[in-house]
């Protein structure tokens, strides 16, 4: 083993993004205060409401705890990019993947810069979408980092 080289799986040898920790703990907090305001409800209708929306933030909390790191690109030969889903992490190489890009989608009125990945595996083909929320960061700089580290060529991205 080179001495040069970070050890395997060092924090020296992944990149990783994911959901910000303090805001699922602030989607948790909001879903635990909801769901004691279900209690305080005067009528049944106004429970049922509160109880669901506090149902669904917990819900949203607990995945995303689930989820995390959303995206990792680990160092090696060749590089693998692991993509956490709610059943388990797939991995891709680089010749799994067809395409990478950002692409500006229009949300609430602005345009938001959303990373695209075309990937093939065993199971078909598909296509993954990274906004800022699931990474944490600016896809655009997220972008450039994977296909810096997967080293991906210019002409598979568009």
């Amino acid at each position: 083993m080179n001495p040069d080289l970070p050890a395997p799986n060092s924090p020296a040898d992944r990149l990783s993004w994911s959901t910000p920790a303090p805001a699922l703990i602030a989607v948790a907090v909001g879903g635990v205060a909801m769901a004691v305001a279900t209690f305080f409800a005067a009528d049944g209708p106004s429970r049922l409401l509160v109880g669901l929306a506090a149902l669904g933030l917990l819900a949203m909390a607990g995945l995303g705890f689930r989820q995390r790191p959303r995206l990792a690109v680990v160092a090696g030969e060749p590089p693998r990019m692991v993509v956490r889903g709610l059943l388990r992490p797939r991995e891709y190489v680089p010749t799994q993947i067809v395409r990478a890009r950002i692409v500006g989608y229009r949300r609430l009125g602005r345009k938001m810069p959303m990373v695209e990945i075309d990937v093939v595996d065993d199971e078909g083909e598909r296509l993954l979408i990274f906004g800022r929320w699931d990474l944490g960061a600016d896809p655009t700089a997220v972008y450039e980092d994977l296909v810096g580290a997967m080293r991906l060529s210019r002409d598979k991205t568009s």
